[in-house]
């Protein structure tokens, strides 16, 4: 070995200081571990205890406050009975007015969306032609007139000659067949005159009914013809007016019988959201079959539409007043809560805790509902504030209507 050699260290010492080494790692961090565990136990434990609270505190809120809820009397009062059903809108009468002679339209009396009385005058037609008619008709009854007269003075002179034997039967045979034959012609000339006539009365067209005139068809100067396909003018009826709507056949035993009993059963229409009521009408017929299709029947009502609130084809709801139920116990819909096994309440007791009460819903119309079974009138039900709520919670009422609390 030279002397610039270094020997290398022995290979057993290295080895044992990388022992000692990894064997500390080990103890820092179990010791890092059982510091954080110190550390953080206090706030699980913490975390832990409060769901505890916070259901503890359902009977009064956080430390032992009362729930705020508004609350609403049950009251006794008539609940009525509705069948629902959606209808349109029909007119008793629509009609299209037509001319029934030819000729050119002189004057129009009318104006588009115009309402007009029967015998209203609409339109002219020019009657000259009628007139000239009716002139050459008088004409023709002037002249056989004449011969009738003659051909009877006539009858008269051989009823004496034949007296007398001066002429023969056939003569005076010959003679009554002409006076019955220009009797005749004048008969023909009478009813060419009122033919005549009738053509002028037809040239004056007027309203055959009351109602509102739609949009005009055509204008003053058109020569029109009878058998045109288009009319002048379309005259709907919109007072009173028709609504014809659908109820479920399950109702039709029930709606007869108060009619065969001489009842007279009110239809109200409302809007497409069934929150405005347009017009208030009454029953006037059920339809003579049942639509297999739907299971439904069509029911008539008749309403007076003074304020043109209806409009024909238009889409309504009606509903049929069908009963009403007298002196039943009423609460607001919102207070009724339904579960798996029931429906039920939250109603006040005196000392301000709630109690889960199981009711029975009769009827229910609009906001409100008649309960059958489980509340009384003047028993106070919870509505507002319910998923706060169970069994035995104190609470702070405010009622419905007023701003007062009661503790």
């Amino acid at each position: 070995m030279t002397p610039n050699t270094v020997a290398p260290p022995p290979v057993h010492k290295v080895e044992v200081k990388i022992k000692k080494k990894r064997s500390v790692w080990p103890w820092i961090l179990l010791l890092a571990i059982a510091g954080g565990a110190a550390y953080l136990f206090p706030k699980i434990t913490q975390n832990a205890q409060q769901p505890q609270n916070k259901k503890g505190g359902g009977k009064g809120g956080d430390g032992g406050r009362p729930v705020p809820v508004v609350a609403a009397n049950a009251r006794r009062g008539d609940m009525p009975v509705y069948l629902n059903g959606l209808g349109s809108v029909i007119a008793f009468n629509t009609v299209t007015v037509r001319t029934r002679v030819d000729g050119q339209i002189m004057k129009v009396y009318f104006t588009e969306g115009q309402f007009v009385k029967e015998n209203d005058v609409l339109i002219d037609i020019d009657p000259r032609p009628f007139q000239v008619q009716l002139e050459q008709a008088e004409g023709q009854l002037a002249r056989d007139q004449a011969m009738l007269d003659n051909a009877k003075i006539d009858l008269q002179r051989y009823q004496v000659l034949f007296s007398q034997e001066a002429v023969p039967k056939q003569t005076l045979d010959t003679q009554v067949a002409t006076v019955n034959q220009t009797q005749a012609t004048i008969k023909s000339d009478q009813a060419q005159i009122d033919n005549a006539r009738l053509q002028l009365t037809y040239a004056h067209i007027i309203s055959p009914i009351t109602g509102r005139i739609g949009l005009r068809l055509v204008d003053g100067g058109n020569v029109v013809h009878a058998t045109d396909a288009n009319g002048l003018a379309v005259i709907t009826q919109l007072q009173p007016i028709a609504v014809i709507f659908n109820i479920a056949e399950d109702s039709l035993p029930a709606v007869a019988k108060k009619m065969a009993d001489g009842q007279t059963l009110p239809v109200f229409a409302y809007d497409r959201d069934l929150k405005t009521k347009l017009a208030s009408g009454s029953l006037l017929t059920i339809d003579n079959q049942i639509d297999q299709t739907t299971g439904t029947v069509k029911f008539k009502a008749e309403f007076e539409n003074k304020d043109l609130s209806l409009f024909p084809n238009q889409f309504v709801n009606a509903r049929l007043l069908l009963d009403t139920k007298r002196a039943a116990t009423i609460i607001p819909t919102a207070a009724i809560q339904r579960s798996p096994q029931s429906t039920f309440v939250y109603a006040i007791k005196e000392d301000n805790t709630v109690e889960v009460r199981n009711i029975t819903v009769g009827i229910t119309e609009g906001d409100e509902a008649s309960i059958e079974k489980g509340l009384d009138p003047g028993d106070r039900v919870v509505v507002d504030g319910i998923d706060k709520l169970q069994q035995g919670s104190k609470v702070s009422v405010r009622m419905v209507g007023a701003g007062a609390r009661t503790s």
